[in-house]
């Protein structure tokens, strides 16, 4: 499957998640569900992904993780915020750029309709 055809996947199952849920919950409530679906969907995914960073040839583990790693390609960053702001964007891209992953999905579970809370990431590696 192409970057594409999983991230519009994902966006199916979170919408099925928040219509199920609603808004309001905390991340990691919204996290646990997403990944549950995407797993019964048959996708791979990894929860929590460890993201070094490498400085000057040097790995460091500062304590980066991705939220949702789906397919080693789609890079999910789950939110519960009033609103997605520039820093929201700049964690995902910055996760992106670490792995060399060309597309995430920044979601942001906490609005009314789950198509204002989406927004796509590209990577132009």
């Amino acid at each position: 499957m192409t970057e594409n055809e999983i991230a519009n996947k994902i966006i199916g199952l979170a919408i099925e998640v928040h219509a199920a849920i609603g808004p309001g919950l905390l991340e990691s409530a919204y996290k646990e569900c997403l990944n549950y679906k995407i797993k019964t969907a048959g996708l791979a995914v990894e929860k929590e992904k460890p993201m070094p960073l490498i400085f000057e040839d040097v790995k460091l583990d500062c304590g980066y993780r991705i939220d949702l790693l789906v397919e080693n390609k789609v890079v999910i960053e789950i939110k519960s915020v009033e609103a997605i702001n520039d820093v929201h964007l700049a964690q995902t891209l910055t996760y992106m750029k670490l792995g060399n992953y060309k597309l995430g999905l920044l979601i942001n579970f906490n609005v009314s309709l789950l198509k204002y809370g989406i927004r796509r990431v590209a990577n132009g590696i």
